[in-house]
């Protein structure tokens, strides 16, 4: 039986970052369910600045585009950096062509120092739009990141708990009706 693949890319250039821990627990999640996931974590995979002059790609490009190709899903990380998404997630979806996204379900998540990362999440949204991939119906944003996961790297409040858990289950079900694969697994 084949197992629904997910990618996730977590777009913070930052030590310990709050949207990459958010991501890591959606990790938790997805795995508790035998989903395969790829973990791309951008301030461990640092990729050159794009240019559409050069298509002859770094290694770390290969991977990261490799692991959006192979996925049935993707879901999306940045931290709000002045109303948009990171500089070093948007660079990594600047490598991307339409095809590799075409059809797949994507989830976006964010996290802001203020009470809601939304500029960001609808900058994400849109740049997908564009790649021709489905936004699920849901997002997922946390305010005041750094305060909201306890030591086992779960959300301390039980209400975003609650909301990621739903939202990823929204996710999941967009990805196994848009997937076949993902959908004859089940």
């Amino acid at each position: 039986m084949l197992k629904m693949k997910v990618t996730l890319i977590a777009g913070s250039n930052r030590t310990n970052a709050s949207s990459t821990n958010l991501l890591r627990y959606i990790d938790s999640l997805l795995e508790a369910q035998n989903i395969s996931v790829q973990f791309v974590d951008l301030s461990e995979l640092p990729l050159p600045l794009f240019s559409p002059d050069n298509w002859d790609f770094h290694p770390n490009v290969k991977h990261v585009l490799e692991a959006i190709e192979e996925a049935d899903g993707l879901i999306l990380a940045t931290p709000e950096y002045h109303g948009s998404v990171s500089g070093a997630l948007k660079n990594a979806l600047d490598y991307i062509t339409g095809n590799q996204v075409a059809g797949k379900a994507v989830l976006s998540v964010s996290s802001a120092g203020g009470p809601l990362g939304v500029s960001s999440l609808s900058h994400l949204q849109t740049i997908i739009r564009n790649l021709h991939g489905i936004n699920c119906s849901q997002w997922i944003s946390i305010g005041y990141g750094s305060n909201t996961f306890g030591p086992d790297g779960a959300p301390i409040d039980v209400g975003m708990k609650d909301r990621i858990r739903d939202a990823v289950g929204s996710f999941v079900d967009l990805t196994r009706k848009l997937t076949p694969i993902a959908a004859a697994a089940n």
